[in-house]
């Protein structure tokens, strides 16, 4: 049995995740930064994704034995000069929520007709404050002018994807887990896991 500490407190990307790595050909724990009583944080000050993840992990991996993944995803929207970035959760300031963040977001994008918009995931596993592997993927689409479904969370009720004409928040989460820029992360950390990592 492999235990891994996923480093965050956002209990939607916790599920997710735990979601996602269900059908991995070796027996997993999962451990979540709450479950450990780490009330320790970690200041993201990273300018690309990779490098947030980065942070987070070789941090957290700190204070315990576990193998320790740690994610960083957001959106980047073509017309914004890519933008929010590595501030998508911060974008409409530090407390505000996921309506407050697509309001800023469909404010800013009013009368744009450039639309094109994707997703981003990067992680990093890491063990003792190093680095033991990195993953990243994203996926392409449009920001709708409105929010559209009641799944998901964050930006995914604006953000349409053009082959399955939903947008993510009216995807079923067996749908998301096939397509999404996270779920791409974490299949390859489950190959690594399975085939590639001697424990």
């Amino acid at each position: 049995m492999l235990e891994l500490l996923i480093a965050t407190r956002n209990r939607n990307k916790v599920r997710e995740i735990t979601t996602l790595m269900e059908d991995a050909s070796i027996a997993l724990t999962f451990h979540s930064l709450e479950d450990l009583g780490i009330a320790e944080s970690v200041e993201e000050n990273g300018t690309t994704f990779i490098e947030n993840a980065r942070i987070k992990a070789l941090f957290y991996s700190r204070f315990t034995s576990l193998l320790t993944i740690a994610e960083d995803s957001g959106l980047e929207v073509s017309a914004l000069g890519n933008r929010p970035g590595v501030y998508s959760a911060r974008y409409a300031g530090e407390n505000a929520g996921d309506d407050e963040r697509i309001g800023k977001l469909l404010q800013e994008l009013d009368s744009v007709h450039d639309r094109r918009a994707r997703f981003i995931c990067a992680a990093v596993l890491a063990r003792n404050n190093a680095e033991v592997a990195s993953f990243s993927a994203d996926v392409r689409g449009e920001i709708m002018t409105r929010k559209r479904g009641d799944f998901g969370f964050g930006y995914d009720p604006v953000f349409f994807y053009p082959l399955l004409q939903k947008t993510f928040a009216e995807l079923l989460l067996e749908e998301k887990n096939r397509i999404s820029h996270r779920a791409a992360v974490f299949r390859e950390l489950k190959d690594f896991l399975g085939t590639g990592f001697h424990r």
